[in-house]
């Protein structure tokens, strides 16, 4: 949580410590380093969402022919359902990927713990467009991630720029909006 709320920069080896109910010397002892902790905080969470995705896609490819939606729907859900759990953590795991995802100083962790699963979804999504090329696929597939952390991190704002009290956003809408923006970038080729 510490990392989530502070950013890698503004996080403390004390903070985390005392969020941890740890000695900040044990923490120093066996954590590593900062950068040894954020890496072990963001792998934890990514292993186990990536063994429910790939699950997802699996079970939707022997109930039949994959859709956009479908593809899509499988690397949302078990995210979703896990941050709507109860579990504070998987929400704020959310800016932990986002985080991730947007600065390049953490390729290595991007291209070890998400780009195995991302090339897969991606490969499925490419195979439906097979006019489109790669980066086409690549490209429509990250805006849609980008769409899933702002649906995880930014509901309170559809509430706000609604003015509907407890506007609701949802799943459905999530993936209709992104399967209509990768179909029509895919269709461009």
């Amino acid at each position: 949580m510490v990392f989530a709320r502070d950013g890698f920069e503004g996080a403390k080896v004390r903070d985390i410590a005392a969020a941890a109910e740890a000695p900040l010397g044990l923490v120093h002892h066996h954590g590593g380093g900062k950068e040894a902790l954020f890496r072990e905080v963001v792998e934890r969470r990514a292993e186990a969402l990536s063994r429910l995705r790939l699950a997802a896609l699996e079970q939707a490819k022997s109930d039949g022919a994959l859709t956009l939606s479908a593809i899509l729907r499988c690397f949302f859900q078990p995210y979703l359902e896990k941050a709507e759990g109860g579990d504070a953590q998987w929400l704020a795991y959310a800016r932990l990927v986002a985080m991730v995802s947007a600065d390049p100083a953490w390729a290595k962790i991007s291209a070890e713990l998400f780009d195995p699963t991302a090339q897969r979804f991606i490969d499925e999504i490419a195979g439906l467009y097979p006019q489109a090329g790669r980066a086409q696929a690549a490209e429509a597939f990250v805006y849609s991630v980008a769409a899933l952390l702002a649906f995880l991190t930014a509901q309170w704002r559809v509430s706000a720029l609604s003015e509907a009290a407890g506007a609701q956003v949802t799943i459905d809408g999530l993936v209709a909006f992104c399967a209509a923006g990768c179909q029509a970038r895919l269709e461009q080729g």
